[in-house]
């Protein structure tokens, strides 16, 4: 049995789908985490016809959605990661790998772009028991291909991407920097109001810089470029879980460039690295 995570991203539906005809057996699974845009129930509708199966969809048993977990945790982001994706995707994910016992392999959407295949490599290494699937890096697909294909296939990309950000992830993503939350401000001012409100509650920020944190009711908004604000997409594991990897020897770091850059060339694939 093969589990293939769908995020409502573009890149997820498309591994999903590449899984699809790859495996006999897949399962997919969906995390609704309560704060991602209206859309990607149309979205999630449309990838099921496309898939001829259905997406299971399963969530938090103690959280609603990312407000909730902030609130009640006290806790945004840092060190030990974003609060939310813990509370809201890894709880849930080791939930379910629980009750299921055992799989054949997980696909992840991860695409072939150098940072992408980095994280691929970073979560292999720390994860090796999901026994991870990267059925987009294999075939050398990209974001833009990935979109080109649900393009092809008659389904059109989630809100959010029309919208101009690079990912879908839950609107408001503590993640973000500075032009992607003045972008939410302007796109989306009560996601931006509420966070603001939520930060001077808990006593903690989103944002910081050199002179330390930034509350969003202080961020100018001239601060930040939302064009070239580019986050990883969340997906089920957040850039910040790699921190422990990431304070490794530089030795380390050079070996992983030029496994990616092997992984680029062709010369070898993202399975043969170890």
């Amino acid at each position: 049995m093969i589990i293939a995570w769908f995020s409502c991203g573009v890149t997820s539906a498309v591994a999903c789908k590449i899984a699809l005809s790859l495996y006999d057996d897949v399962q997919i699974y969906y995390i609704e985490t309560g704060s991602g845009h209206p859309d990607n129930t149309r979205f999630l509708a449309d990838c099921e016809k496309w898939y001829d199966q259905p997406i299971h969809t399963i969530r938090s048993d103690k959280y609603s959605n990312v407000g909730d977990v902030l609130i009640k945790k006290r806790y945004i982001n840092g060190t030990t990661g974003a609060a939310c994706t813990f509370e809201l995707k890894k709880r849930v994910r080791y939930k379910l790998e629980k009750e299921l016992g055992s799989w054949d392999g997980q696909v992840w959407g991860f695409d072939f772009d150098p940072k992408e295949i980095n994280r691929a490599i970073r979560f292999k290494q720390q994860y090796p028991d999901t026994k991870p699937l990267f059925p987009l890096i294999e075939r050398q697909i990209t974001k833009k291909d990935a979109m080109g294909m649900l393009w092809k296939a008659g389904i059109e990309i989630p809100a959010m991407y029309k919208m101009g950000y690079n990912n879908n992830n839950c609107i408001g993503c503590v993640k973000g920097g500075m032009g992607y939350w003045n972008k939410i401000r302007k796109d989306f001012p009560k996601v931006f109001d509420r966070m603001a409100k939520i930060e001077r509650e808990v006593g903690a920020t989103c944002l910081k810089d050199k002179c330390g944190r930034i509350f969003l009711d202080e961020l100018p908004t001239w601060r930040g470029d939302p064009v070239e604000e580019i986050m990883p997409d969340c997906s089920l594991i957040c850039q910040i879980e790699f921190q422990e990897i990431l304070d490794r020897q530089v030795e380390f770091q050079e070996i992983l460039d030029r496994q990616v850059e092997r992984v680029l060339k062709g010369e070898i694939g993202i399975n043969d690295v170890v």
